[in-house]
């Protein structure tokens, strides 16, 4: 799973999108999955939970990474946010494992939905 996010976002990055775009858009399909998830919780569907949260901490480890690298331009105030946030989506992420309910999905949804539609001037 690992290796597709990472394959995605490199993948991505190839592309003419702005770093923007497609961080907005990783995000999106992020929350995406999450909330296929949430939506067949007691169906099941063709994305499993396991499946739709390791997408998420490590598309969030890559980019809290990368905003908090020293090189990164971004001011140090908006770094840290964001690091914060990070290490939120993170915890949060070990707690829904741990003791998984639906409900408990939509703050990662709405985390990333918010940031992508921030990243989108929207």
């Amino acid at each position: 799973m690992y290796n597709q996010a990472t394959a995605a976002y490199q993948q991505t990055t190839q592309s003419t999108v702005s770093p923007r775009e497609l961080e907005a858009t990783l995000l999106l399909r992020a929350a995406a999955r999450l909330q296929a998830v949430k939506d067949d919780w007691d169906t099941g569907g063709s994305v499993t939970l396991d499946e739709a949260l390791t997408y998420n901490r490590r598309l969030w480890t890559i980019l809290a990474t990368s905003v908090t690298s020293e090189d990164n331009p971004l001011p140090l105030e908006l770094k840290q946010n964001l690091g914060s946030l990070g290490a939120f989506i993170l915890k949060h992420t070990l707690d829904v494992m741990t003791n998984p309910s639906p409900e408990r999905l939509t703050t990662l949804i709405q985390i990333n939905r918010n940031i992508a539609q921030g990243l989108r001037g929207t």
